[in-house]
């Protein structure tokens, strides 16, 4: 069984008509393999959060919780997910102007297919991930980010947004460092996953923009594979054999020596299998 509710600032549930022929009841939705909710009529304050509640033995979800939002496969070991909708305006320049900012909804969640499980793919990719761990994977986290700026989140570097020719607000967001020297950025897949392909896009403002001529991946048993890297525009691909772990993290980043002290990751791509 899925479960979608839609609650306020109070943990409250929210109240209203799906459309001006409906009574007023609680936003809700369940389903045994999918759930839809679909809203006409409710614009989102701040505060609301898009609750998702499971049963079953699959901790694999397709969700996609808003129509600006790419379907994304996500590991939810746990019950119950929490999505806080981004509502207040500092934490809605790194996304579309347009982002959860219609009267209309369509939330979906459904139970993943095998073939969505099983396939050779981008296992570090999540569109919904958040700043905070929220139970849901993979999420993306480092240990510094630029001014606490959400266009500078570490969650940007797994959202399947390619753009790297500026800088700042969408559609250009990146993981900033903020010029800290020791900047690590982790991906943390929430279970073990068979991997063999890394692929970065660092961010390309050139010559705002600085870059990285080499980089430390490092992995859960201890591995660490350094990579030397250029001020390529385009993704610098990483090929090694089979791994298996449960998280990557990129870090001793080793800024080239040229004036701009500001080099950033557009996107970092892991590519394998769910074990």
């Amino acid at each position: 069984m899925i479960k979608i509710e839609l609650r306020d600032q109070s943990d409250q549930p929210i109240i209203g008509r799906i459309d001006h022929e409906k009574e007023e009841q609680p936003f809700y939705a369940e389903g045994q393999k999918m759930a839809v909710l679909a809203i006409k009529h409710y614009l989102y304050e701040a505060g609301d959060k898009i609750v998702v509640t499971k049963t079953g033995d699959s901790p694999y979800l397709a969700v996609q919780l808003d129509e600006t939002l790419p379907l994304s496969i996500i590991y939810l070991p746990q019950k119950t997910w929490e999505y806080e909708i981004p509502m207040v305006e500092a934490a809605r320049k790194a996304s579309v102007e347009t982002a959860f900012h219609s009267e209309r909804h369509h939330i979906m969640v459904r139970q993943a297919h095998d073939f969505e499980i099983e396939n050779y793919q981008n296992v570090s990719f999540n569109s919904h991930d958040q700043k905070e761990q929220s139970g849901a994977y993979p999420h993306a986290y480092a240990n510094v980010e630029t001014r606490d700026d959400a266009v500078f989140f570490a969650k940007n570097a797994i959202d399947g947004k390619y753009g790297n020719e500026s800088h700042g607000s969408y559609p250009f967001a990146s993981w900033g460092i903020n010029q800290q020297a020791d900047a690590a950025l982790t991906i943390d897949f929430g279970r073990r996953v068979e991997i063999d392909w890394i692929r970065l896009l660092f961010r390309a403002d050139y010559p705002h923009d600085s870059y990285w001529t080499e980089v430390t991946l490092a992995f859960s048993d201890g591995e660490e594979l350094v990579v030397s890297t250029t001020n390529a525009s385009t993704f610098q691909e990483i090929r090694f054999p089979l791994k298996e772990t449960s998280q990557v993290t990129f870090k001793n980043l080793k800024k080239a020596l040229d004036e701009s002290p500001f080099p950033a990751l557009t996107q970092i791509e892991v590519f394998g299998r769910n074990k």
